[in-house]
């Protein structure tokens, strides 16, 4: 039959980037707990067959699939789901995100003379008391009489999703308001002008004191530490606040291991850890901090202009319209959906559950199986997190680290992306043809009559770019995009940014940074530690060693080293974010990379991209399990099936690092250099597909046979030296070979490889396991 016509959901504004919110002012709403449209296979309940695939909209209203979309996001980004901010407290809470807004703005144009240090303690005495209110604890001490009827009413499960939206909802508490009062004291205690006794005394004294705390500066050193934990924990969970813990204990006991260990130090004493922490600039107003308040909520503020400007919508129906006629309609514009998405939503999970909410109802009538279509989605969103221009928060870092502009960064990323995306483009018209996906075409208007209309959203993007390339700091080119991006807003009068909702983009922007601030700020105990101690060129060592010990070869130990630091972020990543595992990684295996001789941007995009790719890494892969929720996919399979999409993100970076022409990926060196490395990774990449799909486009099925060797092949492409790049293609060239006989042998038996289907106007894979 002809192929299905399907229609976009009813635009009721994008569920892209932060927790944006229309209601003025007065009230911000941000994660809060919702079920899920589709659970998971294994935790949902058994429902009667052809009740699956009933469309969402025949239980639920544009607004509450919309709403619902926007808390399940919430439930699988890196930080835990927040209150609902309403009355008082949420005109308050307004008031001072919005005046952190302001001032950072006003820090663009108009530093503050005293330097970025004092800039950052006001910045973070803004912050940190925001966390505790926004944040509940977690933690239930006992249970009102309500708590216990409801209880007697309901299932377990059900009164604790109860009891957990009672605290988003109940607003903060007395001990909440008393932490966000010590956090205000704390952070202030640095610029405070009236001297108490030898501590105090105003910025300068404070500076002074340095390496000499007197007992006040401890006090409040200590505060502020035990503050941030807590920060912490209720943003992102139990396990970085015990890491911060585990540097804390080995600067303070590392000096009792015997020395011989190659890890011992001289120790220190609790004293020289708080000054370190409080008043060093690698301590909680270091790099990260500065990175947090200077780049990313700039660049969470304009995403949240962008996006209520409407430029998340217009995304997606500019990709459904611009593939809405193709046999693969619904895959590729579910992956250049996600590519768009990018620019708004910095979290590989929201941006999953964005496009998932409105791709999934096409690929599922397309026929894509729930699983395969979760890891679709969810690979697509994560390169929401490695594309250009707005990478994640960690590329800001490497700037700064590195001393470069962001746009190297973005050079940096640009041919990896390329490569990540084409190998998703690639896995989905293998998957189209393999498991017999149905033709759609998507009811949309024409993608040129979109551009005409609003093509102007792209216009603040290339913005970045030229401001960039003309000179100027990332951070005013982000504020100038955001101005521009505000007054082109008129142009759509659905989605005019009114005084309400430019406030309310301030409040959403800067509160979309309070637990990476957090996050970041901690992450000063880590750097802070290592620095005092030299825990990294030790750790560096130590895993040269470990790679030396199976064989002395140059090339060798840096692969094995390249492998075993691709291990250890992937497993660091599963427990903390990705924010904080950048930071890791970088102080203790960056210094490895280093020292065999691989270039600074090459070890810390590796560190980067591992750090990043996290999210799809079982057994946790956040962007996963949001994928699995939207599509109400078995979670284990939909994990494999994300690997197999993301697989070249996990095997490009080995390219740039383990040889000298890899650096071409990264754009760096000659023409010739980025010219090679990108067209033979691009070819590997391709390979990998094909052995990963088990299909040749264009031609047929591959066996087993030809996957192995096409496997094989990949890998080897991807080592960019002369000899194994002639090996690789010449294995490649078997394979397809492989297939073409594979292909003429079915035929001379009278079986075509492929099966046509006329009533379904599909090409459906001929298993040959099971046809003899």
């Amino acid at each position: 039959m002809d192929a299905e016509v399907v229609s976009l959901p009813p635009d009721e504004g994008s569920v892209a980037g932060p927790e944006w919110s229309d209601d003025g002012p007065g009230e911000t709403h941000h994660h809060s707990r919702a079920l899920p449209h589709h659970p998971p296979a294994e935790t949902r309940d058994h429902t009667p067959a052809g009740t699956h695939d009933a469309p969402d909209e025949a239980h639920d209203t544009p607004d509450q699939a919309h709403q619902d979309a926007r808390e399940l996001a919430a439930r699988f980004e890196e930080e835990k789901p927040g209150r609902v901010l309403a009355g008082g407290v949420g005109f308050l809470f307004t008031g001072v995100t919005v005046a952190v807004g302001l001032l950072t703005l006003w820090q663009v144009f108009f530093p503050l003379a005293q330097g970025s240090k004092y800039y950052l303690i006001f910045f973070l005495a803004g912050i940190l008391p925001m966390v505790f209110l926004a944040y509940p604890s977690g933690v239930r001490l006992r249970r009102t009489k309500a708590d216990t009827d409801d209880a007697d009413d309901a299932d377990d499960a059900d009164d604790a999703d109860d009891a957990d939206d009672a605290d988003d909802r109940r607003g903060p508490t007395p001990v909440d308001w008393l932490l966000a009062l010590a956090a205000l004291v704390v952070c202030l205690y640095p610029v405070l002008p009236v001297a108490i006794g030898a501590g105090g005394g105003g910025y300068d004294a404070f500076l002074d004191r340095q390496g000499l705390l007197d007992p006040l500066d401890m006090a409040f050193g200590t505060g502020l530490l035990l503050l941030l934990l807590e920060a912490c924990r209720r943003t992102t969970g139990w396990i970085l606040p015990a890491v911060c813990v585990l540097f804390l204990g080995y600067g303070y006991y590392g000096g009792l291991l015997p020395q011989a260990w190659p890890v011992a130090h001289a120790g220190l004493d609790f004293g020289q850890l708080v000054d370190a922490f409080y008043n060093s600039d690698s301590g909680f107003y270091g790099t990260p901090l500065d990175v947090a308040a200077s780049y990313i909520v700039l660049f969470t503020i304009y995403g949240a202009v962008l996006d209520l400007s409407g430029a998340g919508r217009f995304f997606v129906e500019l990709s459904a319209a611009a593939f809405r006629r193709s046999r693969t309609a619904a895959g590729r514009t579910a992956v250049a959906s996600g590519f768009l998405l990018g620019t708004v939503s910095g979290s590989g999970a929201a941006t999953t559950v964005s496009i998932g909410a409105v791709t999934w109802p096409i690929l599922r009538r397309a026929g894509y199986p729930a699983e395969r279509a979760g890891g679709m989605l969810a690979a697509a969103g994560v390169g929401a997190i490695l594309s250009p221009p707005t990478l994640g928060a960690a590329a800001f870092i490497i700037a700064e680290y590195l001393g470069v502009s962001y746009l190297q960064v973005l050079g940096w990323a640009t041919v990896p992306t390329i490569l990540y995306y084409l190998g998703i483009l690639l896995s989905v018209e293998i998957d189209a043809r393999r498991s017999g996906v149905r033709p759609v075409v998507i009811d949309t208007g024409s993608a040129w009559r979109l551009l005409a209309r609003f093509g102007y959203h792209f216009l603040s993007l290339l913005v970045i770019i030229v401001v960039l390339a003309l000179g100027a700091s990332a951070m005013r080119a982000v504020v100038i995009a955001t101005a521009i991006a505000a007054v082109l807003s008129f142009l759509d009068r659905r989605h005019r940014l009114t005084p309400a909702r430019l406030v309310a983009a301030l409040r959403d922007g800067v509160r979309g940074v309070l637990a990476v601030s957090a996050v970041c700020a901690a992450a000063g105990i880590i750097t802070a530690t290592t620095t005092k101690t030299g825990l990294g060129p030790q750790a560096a060592a130590l895993l040269i060693d470990g790679a030396q010990a199976v064989s002395s070869e140059p090339a060798v130990v840096l692969a094995l080293t390249a492998v075993l630091a691709a291990v250890a972020l992937s497993l660091l990543g599963l427990a903390v974010p990705v924010t904080a595992s950048f930071v890791i990684g970088w102080v203790i295996i960056g210094p490895a990379l280093l020292n065999l001789g691989v270039a600074a941007p090459a070890a810390a995009m590796f560190v980067f991209y591992f750090a990043v790719l996290s999210e799809v890494s079982p057994p946790t892969a956040l962007a996963a399990v949001a994928a699995a929720a939207v599509t109400g996919g078995r979670l284990v399979p939909t994990m494999w099936q994300t690997l197999r999409y993301a697989l070249p993100a996990y095997l490009i970076p080995l390219a740039f690092v383990i040889t000298p022409t890899g650096l071409g990926l990264l754009g760096i060196g000659g023409v010739g250099r980025i010219a090679t490395a990108g067209l033979v990774s691009a070819l590997g990449v391709a390979v990998l597909a094909v052995a990963a799909g088990g299909w040749l486009p264009g031609v047929g099925p591959a066996g087993v046979p030809e996957r192995i060797v096409g496997a094989v092949a990949g890998l080897v492409l991807l080592w960019l030296e002369p000899l194994p790049m002639a090996i690789g293609a010449a294995l490649a060239a078997l394979a397809v070979a492989g297939v073409y006989v594979r292909r003429g042998a079915a035929g001379h038996a009278g079986r075509p490889a492929v099966e046509k289907s006329v009533d379904l106007g599909e090409e459906k894979e001929w298993d040959v396991s099971t046809r003899g």
